[in-house]
């Protein structure tokens, strides 16, 4: 589950997005990297780890601008690395681009750019519709919303899509589909986010954008549309809840937000991996370790709380189905034995 931020506006936005990344920690991830426009000249900065260590990289660099886009990542496409992590520089430098969300049908939209000669520096499908999105743009001469809009018409799966341009220097373009985005409402500033808590120290009035709507995000100006281009009416909700109580989701605890997120978690984990035509399972990054997970002779699974829970299904169904013996220890245990490890075991590490 990535997070996402974004900002324009008279403050300075790495401040604003480095602060809004570590709101969206919680919700897990492997690298995390910003993009900020200044002189009409994008700037970025992405690593591998937490948000502390994105930050140690960007240190001494250029981070004037105010506007800007971040992300933090979790890996599905593409293993976790500073390469894979978002946000993206299209072929023309002009696009920069973060994506939370699985883009179905990148395979065949890649092989399409492949054949035009695109070139590609990671194993995203955020990259191949950033790409994609970027030759529509300078094929029909358009600007980047209609390009957005003309890309997300053939595109399958989920989305939450934030881009910015050299073209339009004060403006960020967003859109949705299966995957959250708010975006606040400030005195002359836009906040943009996965969920509130990255905004509600800025503002308590937010847009909850539907699906298949594209937002056109000005410091001044909010404009929503649908992808018929038709204007659609923007319903702001007052945000009455302290940062606590978004973080659970309005829940009483965590424990009980994770029950009642199941169903979405489990249709998460499937879409954009098992592809129901062919029965295929595509996980993002397990193709660089095949072999090791196909001649384990031992798999343990090492995790703590809920995720231990899980270890332990999947202890049942992999010994069941692959016959392989599956040991699962609990992490906090784990860490003070000395266990005997022999090779061609897979330990499994859960969060």
């Amino acid at each position: 589950m990535c997070g996402i931020v974004g900002y324009t506006g008279p403050r300075q936005a790495y401040p604003v997005l480095i602060k809004g990344l570590k709101r969206l920690e919680y919700r897990g991830y492997d690298s995390a990297g910003v993009a900020l426009l200044n002189n009409n000249q994008l700037h970025l900065y992405k690593k591998q780890g937490k948000v502390a260590a994105l930050e140690d990289h960007a240190l001494g660099q250029d981070l004037n601008g105010h506007v800007g886009i971040g992300h933090t990542r979790w890996a599905t496409h593409g293993e976790p690395s500073d390469r894979n992590a978002h946000p993206h520089l299209s072929r023309s430098g002009k696009l920069s681009m973060i994506h939370n969300g699985i883009i179905e049908n990148y395979a065949q939209l890649k092989n399409d750019l492949l054949k035009k000669g695109y070139a590609f520096s990671s194993d995203t499908d955020t990259e191949v519709l950033l790409h994609f999105i970027d030759d529509i743009r300078e094929n029909n001469g358009c600007s980047t919303e209609e390009a957005l809009r003309i890309a997300l018409k053939r595109v399958v799966g989920a989305y939450c899509v934030l881009l910015v341009s050299t073209d339009e220097p004060d403006t960020i373009i967003a859109a949705r589909k299966g995957s959250p985005l708010v975006i606040g409402i400030g005195k002359g500033e836009h906040f943009l986010a996965s969920d509130a808590s990255p905004i509600i120290e800025y503002t308590k009035e937010v847009v909850y954008v539907n699906d298949y709507e594209i937002a056109i995000v000005k410091p001044d100006e909010l404009i929503l549309k649908n992808l018929g281009n038709e204007k659609q009416s923007p319903f702001i909700t007052q945000l009455d809840m302290e940062l606590s109580a978004i973080e659970k989701g309005g829940y009483e605890h965590f424990m009980i937000k994770e029950i009642m997120e199941q169903p979405d978690t489990v249709f998460d984990c499937l879409r954009g991996r098992l592809q129901p035509q062919t029965g295929e399972i595509i996980m993002g990054g397990i193709e660089n370790n095949l072999d090791a997970f196909t001649q384990a002779k031992r798999i343990m699974i090492v995790a703590c709380g809920t995720s231990w829970h899980a270890g332990l299904v999947a202890e049942y169904a992999i010994e069941a189905l692959c016959r392989i013996p599956v040991e699962v220890e609990y992490a906090s245990e784990f860490r003070y034995r000395n266990p005997v490890i022999h090779p061609g075991d897979v330990i499994i590490a859960i969060s």
